[in-house]
C-alpha cells in the first residue's frame, strides 16, 4: 500500500511539473499571452496607419486642392502670376 501511495505521489509531482513548467504549461501559456498582446498593439497601430494613407491617397484622388496644397508646402512651389513674400523678423541678438 505504501508503494503504491508513494507511485501516486510521484506520478501527481511529474504531472504537476508538466503542468506548470514543462512544454505548452502555464508558463508557456503566460509567454504567449503577453506575446499576443504585443502583436496585437501592432497590428493595431498599423491598421491606423494604413487607414491614415487611404484616406490620404483618397483625398488626392478626388480633388487637386490636396495636390495643391502638398505642392505649397512641401516643394514651396508658387501659382502662376502669384508673388511670394517671406517675411523675416529682428534679431532678438545684436
Amino acid at each position: 500500500m505504501r508503494l503504491f501511495a508513494l507511485m501516486l505521489l510521484l506520478i501527481l509531482g511529474w504531472l504537476q511539473y508538466h503542468l506548470w513548467l514543462g512544454k505548452n504549461g502555464v508558463a508557456d501559456l503566460t509567454t504567449t499571452k503577453k506575446e499576443l498582446a504585443a502583436q496585437l498593439q501592432v497590428n493595431q497601430n498599423l491598421r491606423e496607419r494604413n487607414n491614415e494613407m487611404f484616406a490620404e491617397i483618397d483625398d488626392l484622388r478626388q480633388g487637386l486642392d490636396a495636390i495643391e496644397e502638398r505642392a505649397r508646402h512641401e516643394l514651396g512651389m508658387v501659382k502662376e502670376d502669384e508673388t511670394f513674400y517671406r517675411i523675416v523678423g529682428e534679431d532678438s541678438q545684436h
